[in-house]
C-alpha cells in the first residue's frame, strides 16, 4: 500500500501536490473557527439582537434558538469556497513566485517577492471562488428560529434560503451575475495587501528562525498567528464593507442603498459611526489567530508528505534551469 501512494505522489505534477496541500490545510483551518465565524458575521452586519447581547450572548442565543447546528450555519458554503479557494491561493502564490524568479533570476528573495507573489495569488483566488463566499455570508446572515416559535424581525419570509443551490438560484435569478459578484471590489482592495502581507509576514518571521527549526510546528503556529494577525488589522474595514453590501438584498427595504466601495465606506463612517469598520474585529482576532496558524502549518506539513520542494530548492532548480537554457544553444 505504501509502495502505491508512493507511485501516484511521484505522478502527481507539482502544481497538483500544492492544490491538494492548500485544500486540505484551508477546509481544516476553517472548519476549526467555525462558530466565530458566524457570530462574527453577525456582528459585522448590524443585526441589532446580537450585537445588544454580546459576544458570550450571541453564542447562547445561537445556541438555543438554532442549536449546535446553528453555529455551522453556511459552513457548508463556506468549506465549499475555501478548499476551491485555499487550493488556489497556495498554488498560485508557488506558481506566480517561482514564475517571477524564472523571469527576473536577479530579482532578490526577500519579503517583497513574497508580497507581490501572495498578493497576486489573492487576487486570482477570489475572482474564481467569489460567488460561493457571497453565498455563505447570506446563508450564516439569515436566523432562522424554530418552526413552532415565530422570531419576529428575525426572519424575512422573502429571503430565507434553504440552502447553497436555493441560495445561487434566487441570487442569480433576482440580481444576475452582477448579483453573484456583489461585494467583489472591497475584496479584491482587501485581499491584494491582506495575502501579500500574510505570506510576507510568514515567511520573514520563518526567515529569522534558525533552519532546523523551521519545520517545528509550534514555530510554524506562532509565525502564522502573528502574520494572520498583522494582516488583518491592516484590512480590516474593507472586510465589513464588503459584508455589508454581500447582504444589502437580504436587509430591509429602508436600508439606504450601497453603491461603490468607497461610497459605502464612507456611507458607514458616518451613519454607523468609524468604530463600524472595525466591529467584529475581536472576534476575527480570535478567529485569525487560529486560523491562519493551522491553515499554513497543515500546509507545510502537507507539502512535505506530498514532497514539494521547498523555496530553497525551488529556487536551486528554477536558476539551474534557466542556466542550462541559456548555456545549450553554445553546447550545441
Amino acid at each position: 500500500m505504501g509502495l502505491f501512494f508512493d507511485g501516484i505522489i511521484e505522478s502527481m505534477p507539482l502544481f497538483a501536490k500544492e492544490l491538494v496541500a492548500g485544500g486540505v490545510a484551508g477546509g481544516l483551518a476553517k472548519t476549526a473557527v467555525a462558530p466565530l465565524e458566524r457570530v462574527k458575521i453577525l456582528f459585522q452586519t448590524r443585526k441589532a439582537e446580537f450585537r445588544s447581547i454580546g459576544f458570550f450572548g450571541s453564542f447562547e442565543k445561537i445556541a438555543k434558538t438554532e442549536g449546535i447546528k446553528g453555529f455551522y450555519r453556511g459552513n457548508g458554503a463556506s468549506i465549499a469556497r475555501i478548499v476551491p479557494y485555499a487550493a488556489l491561493h497556495y498554488m498560485a502564490y508557488e506558481q506566480y513566485r517561482r514564475w517571477i524568479i524564472k523571469r527576473f533570476p536577479d530579482i532578490g528573495r526577500g519579503p517583497a517577492l513574497d508580497f507581490v507573489a501572495g498578493s497576486f495569488a489573492g487576487g486570482t483566488a477570489v475572482l474564481f471562488t467569489y460567488p460561493l463566499d457571497l453565498v455563505r455570508t447570506k446563508l450564516a446572515y439569515q436566523v432562522v428560529g424554530p418552526p413552532e416559535i415565530n422570531v419576529v424581525g428575525v426572519v424575512n419570509r422573502e429571503q430565507v434560503y434553504r440552502g447553497i443551490l436555493d441560495c445561487f438560484s434566487k441570487t442569480y435569478k433576482v440580481s444576475g451575475l452582477r448579483g453573484l459578484y456583489r461585494g467583489v471590489a472591497p475584496s479584491l482592495y482587501g485581499i491584494f495587501p491582506y495575502a501579500g502581507l500574510k505570506f510576507y509576514f510568514y515567511e520573514e518571521m520563518k526567515r529569522q528562525v534558525p533552519h532546523e527549526q523551521r519545520k517545528n510546528i509550534m514555530v510554524n503556529l506562532v509565525c502564522g498567528s502573528v502574520a494572520g494577525l498583522l494582516g488583518q488589522t491592516f484590512t480590516y474595514p474593507l472586510d465589513v464593507v464588503r459584508r455589508q453590501m454581500q447582504v444589502q438584498r437580504v436587509l430591509a427595504s429602508n436600508s439606504p442603498e450601497l453603491k461603490g466601495t468607497m461610497e459605502t465606506l464612507i456611507m458607514i463612517a458616518k451613519s454607523q459611526g468609524w468604530k463600524q469598520l472595525f466591529s467584529g474585529l475581536s472576534i476575527n482576532y480570535l478567529k485569525v489567530v487560529p486560523s491562519v496558524a493551522i491553515g499554513f502549518t497543515v500546509y507545510d506539513i502537507m507539502k512535505s508528505s506530498l514532497r514539494v520542494p521547498s523555496h530553497d530548492e525551488a529556487v536551486i532548480e528554477v536558476v539551474t534551469n534557466k542556466r542550462n537554457t541559456r548555456t545549450s544553444p553554445l553546447r550545441s
